[in-house]
């Protein structure tokens, strides 16, 4: 357990803020899973301050949602996140902001100069902190890469900037803008930051089984560990790596018909928090993690992709629940 401002969080897993991915409907199937802590997808800046109503339908849902979320920002300007920042927790009673100093996407990096971008620029790094601190009565934490690119690497010099500017904690994912996602993390850039600064710092990068999040938490010394891409079909991998980490063991158990069960239920979700047609479109790439690596999932895969309906899809998963029964 440890605390981020006046927050406690109960255990050492943390979801990442993966785009398209992090909503409202998927960390609650986290949170039953004993997640104690999650950051939303990256949200707009400027949508948030114009109004867009597309952009606070991507929180529908977060009031049913009992842990700590902290929803992320993004943006290049400091009155603009700052205004941002204060319209979220008053519109939503957010409890936690988190700034995005880390998307490594053209869109969002070169385009609007946001993300890893500001990672190159230290002075508005502080200005940006700074104005978000002042503007909410919550914690703000900041999500950072190891650097722009191997010859830039300056995640100590941002996490000192970071802190002194008021954020309460610091996630370092321990890449560069460069490495995108590919290439290996270097965990050695976590232990630095953890070294150098004093606020928690939540270690991130290719931690996909419990073994691996143990190993983290032991060689750098961080406070957490932050999963992203591992939990994609598999949400148990946050369950059992919370029982690693406090019995040194877990069980692996899950079956063929638990994942078509945890695919329906997230479905179901989907619905409630956004509406039909959106969910259609989101449960496709679900489906495709959830059943991978299943003998015939591929026609399920196909069939689910050309649904016109919620009940076709119900009805799809449901028949190929039948048929895995029928082999056993």
């Amino acid at each position: 357990m440890f605390k981020i401002g006046n927050i406690e969080i109960k255990n050492n897993v943390v979801l990442a803020p993966m785009a398209g991915i992090s909503n409202p409907t998927f960390i609650s199937i986290l949170e039953s899973m004993g997640l104690s802590l999650a950051f939303t997808e990256l949200i707009s800046s400027e949508a948030i301050v114009r109004g867009n109503k597309k952009t606070f339908e991507m929180l529908n849902g977060l009031d049913k949602i009992s842990i700590p979320v902290g929803v992320q920002i993004f943006g290049s300007n400091p009155e603009t996140m700052a205004k941002s920042a204060k319209i979220l927790v008053d519109k939503f009673n957010i409890k936690l902001i988190d700034i995005n100093m880390g998307c490594p996407v053209p869109k969002v990096a070169i385009k609007n100069s946001a993300g890893s971008a500001l990672l190159k620029n230290p002075k508005l790094v502080k200005e940006i902190v700074s104005s978000v601190v002042k503007s909410v009565n919550v914690p703000v934490t900041v999500k950072i890469r190891s650097g722009w690119d191997e010859s830039s690497i300056n995640a100590k010099e941002i996490a000192k900037i970071v802190e002194e500017s008021g954020a309460s904690a610091i996630t370092i994912h321990a890449r560069t803008r460069q490495q995108g996602y590919s290439g290996k993390s270097d965990w050695n850039i976590i232990k630095q930051v953890k070294e150098c600064v004093s606020i928690p710092v939540i270690g991130n990068g290719d931690v996909t089984t419990p073994e691996l999040a143990k190993e983290m938490l032991d060689t750098t010394n961080c406070d957490t560990v932050m999963i992203g891409r591992g939990v994609l079909g598999n949400p148990w991998l946050i369950k059992n790596t919370i029982e690693y980490l406090n019995t040194g063991h877990y069980e692996n158990n899950i079956t063929i018909e638990d994942k078509i069960n945890m695919l329906k239920k997230h479905f179901e979700l989907l619905i409630k928090n956004t509406n039909e047609h959106v969910a259609m479109l989101e449960i496709r790439s679900h489906a495709l993690w959830y059943l991978k690596g299943i003998n015939g999932s591929a026609n399920i895969k196909n069939k689910i992709c050309q649904a016109k309906k919620v009940e076709d899809i119900f009805n799809i998963l449901d028949d190929f629940k039948g048929d895995i029964n029928g082999r056993i």
